[in-house]
């Protein structure tokens, strides 16, 4: 499908909404809310764009239920060790490219600013999200979300979720 589906304007905004929301609570270092985006059978993959296009699975991060995203940020509170930084997000773009039974598949760009603690800014990220949004009464949630990143290669250890 080469655009965006028509459908109603109050379901294009709780699904943008979501993606904002989504968004505002990793910059916002609201991350014990991460799961909530998402259904209890979720899928949450991160996958470079040459590995996307060849049909590969293999990526970065791969969490296939709420549970398992839970777990990450418990760790990143934990145990894990890293220098503290922020992500500011940059989304646009968002396209509802159709729906298949329930879920409605959706694509939005972004770019991740990250901040390091002494104040040096760099762009950390960037490339799309590939999402699968299912509405939990008039709760729209992931089920599955893909972020496919433009750079075959990122920087530094994934600490903080994309």
């Amino acid at each position: 499908m080469d655009g965006s589906v028509n459908l109603g304007a109050d379901v294009r905004r709780q699904i943008e909404g979501l993606i904002a929301d989504y968004a505002h609570a990793i910059d916002d270092d609201r991350l014990e809310e991460w799961p909530d985006f998402f259904t209890d059978d979720c899928s949450y993959r991160i996958i470079n764009r040459e590995n996307y296009a060849k049909g590969r699975r293999v990526g970065v991060m791969d969490c296939s239920s709420k549970g398992m995203l839970r777990d990450r940020i418990l760790a990143l509170r934990e145990a894990n060790v890293y220098e503290p930084h922020c992500y500011r997000h940059i989304q646009s773009g968002t396209r509802i490219r159709g729906k298949d039974g329930d879920a409605y598949q959706v694509e939005t760009s972004f770019l991740i600013i990250r901040t390091m603690q002494e104040g040096d800014m760099s762009v950390f990220c960037a490339g799309k999200f590939v999402d699968e949004i299912v509405f939990d009464g008039d709760m729209p949630l992931f089920r599955k979300r893909l972020v496919v990143t433009d750079s075959n290669r990122i920087h530094t250890l994934i600490v903080i979720p994309i």
